[in-house]
This record gives structure tokens, C-alpha cells and sequence, in this order.
């Protein structure tokens, strides 16, 4: 008979040797924006955004045991269990029919990120970390007016202090395994786009664009033709650079 752990992983992954749904972690503060960017990145690169607050906060309106023991731990700043938060993501991945996910505020902790992994036998593929100084996001907070029970200025420097203790050590897990990428979360919301872009561009693309736009910009571009493809526009710019006679556009 198979364990609850191995329940869990088929629950997920539908078979034990079916593929595993990609997930990152998306972490920072409270009120470093990572909910706002989180939405930008759904509608751009088609991810599934599972957040660990609203999937706590939906299981307090369920009027559950576990939704009350959950308000009460809100309250006072604590984390919740590992085997709570990981039982309602779990169920949220089951229920998708997507195979990419932001998991947006989990790991909260050291213990949280171990029990993960275990349990699901997942590794995220990275960690997006919202980095913002704390005077930025208490004023965002206090900002808001969400009607949120935890946005007042006790429960939110309670939760600042939780952060500092609990997650960062979790940052610095991924980040000596070559997994953090670390956005600068202070600066206006389209700018902070700009760099979260950057980390889901595909590197090859990358090379690709800015190879064009230098070309372009250095106005070494000969032969045109009318010719628009970004291949044909970097040949004539290799040739140009190793003075080889650019390469006639195709009829």
C-alpha cells in the first residue's frame, strides 16, 4: 500500500512517472508588488498564478477548522503549517490543467521549502525574488485599502520581521544553487517589467534581438532589398564586420 507522501506526488504529477508541472516560487516582501508582476507574467507567458495568501484567505471564508486555526495564526504574524499550505497548492496543481505555475509567497521558511520538495518531489526551475526596501513597501501597504484584516501597521511590520527571519534564509538556499533572480522592486510597475522580461526571455531570443538592434543602430546594414528578416540583417552584418561582400537578398 502506498504511503501519504506517494498519494501526494500522484496527486500532483497524475503518475509517479509522469512529468512534473514546472513551477517557480515567486517571493519578496509584503508589498513588493510580486501579485501585480505575477498577473503581467500570466498574460505573457501563459503561466498558472497559485497564490498561497488568497488560497489561505479562501479557506478562512470556507468557515473550515483549518480556516480558523488559519485567521488566528494571520493574526499574529505566524506562518502557517507546511502540511496546510502544501495540501491546498497541491490540490490547486491537481485541479489546473496548465503544466507551469508560479507558487506567488511559498516557501514562507526553511521547513516550508523541505516539505515541498518532498512531498511533491518538485524542484522549482528558479526563484523570482521581488527585492524592495521596507519604508517602499509599508507605504504601499498602508496605500492599498484593500479591506485586508493583516494590512495595519502592527500585523505589517510583525509580518516585515517575519519575512527578514524566515524567508530570506530560504533565498539564500536557492541562491547558492545558481536560483535566484533577483528584481529590483522599488522602481514604477512597467519598469519592473522590464526586468522580469528579461529573466523569461528565452536566452537564444535574446541574443537574437540584440544582435539585430546593434546591427541596425551601427547602420552597417547594405543591400536591403526590402528584405525584414532578422537572419538576413545579421549575415550582411557579419559580413560587413569580416569586410566578406554582403550576401544578396533572396527574390
Amino acid at each position: 500500500m502506498g504511503s501519504t507522501v506517494d498519494a501526494a506526488n500522484k496527486g500532483v504529477n497524475g503518475t509517479a512517472s509522469a512529468k512534473k508541472p514546472t513551477v517557480i516560487f515567486v517571493l519578496g516582501g509584503p508589498g513588493s508588488g510580486k501579485g501585480t508582476q505575477c498577473a503581467y507574467i500570466v498574460e505573457h507567458y501563459g503561466y498558472t498564478h497559485l497564490s498561497a495568501g488568497d488560497l489561505l484567505r479562501a479557506e478562512i471564508k470556507s468557515g473550515s477548522e483549518n480556516g480558523t486555526m488559519i485567521q488566528n495564526m494571520i493574526k499574529e504574524g505566524k506562518i502557517v503549517p507546511s502540511e496546510v499550505t502544501i495540501k491546498l497548492l497541491q490540490k490547486a496543481i491537481q485541479e489546473n490543467g496548465n503544466d507551469k505555475f508560479l507558487i506567488d509567497g511559498f516557501p514562507r521558511n526553511e521547513e516550508n521549502r523541505a516539505a515541498f520538495e518532498k512531498v511533491t518531489e518538485i524542484e522549482p526551475k528558479f526563484v523570482l525574488f521581488f527585492d524592495c526596501p521596507e519604508e517602499e513597501m509599508e507605504r504601499r501597504l498602508l496605500g492599498r485599502n484593500q479591506g485586508r484584516e493583516d494590512d495595519n501597521i502592527e500585523t505589517i511590520r510583525k509580518r516585515f520581521k517575519v519575512f527578514l527571519e524566515s524567508s530570506l534564509p530560504v533565498i539564500q538556499y536557492y541562491e547558492a544553487k545558481g536560483k535566484v533572480r533577483k528584481i529590483h522592486a522599488a522602481k514604477p510597475i512597467e519598469d519592473v517589467f522590464q526586468e522580469v522580461k528579461a529573466v523569461f526571455t528565452p536566452e537564444a531570443e535574446k541574443v537574437k534581438n540584440n544582435t539585430c538592434s546593434n546591427a541596425k543602430y551601427l547602420g552597417i546594414m547594405i543591400n536591403y532589398r526590402g528584405q525584414s528578416s532578422c537572419s538576413y540583417e545579421v549575415n550582411n552584418y557579419v559580413n560587413v564586420l569580416f569586410r566578406l561582400k554582403p550576401k544578396a537578398a533572396a527574390s
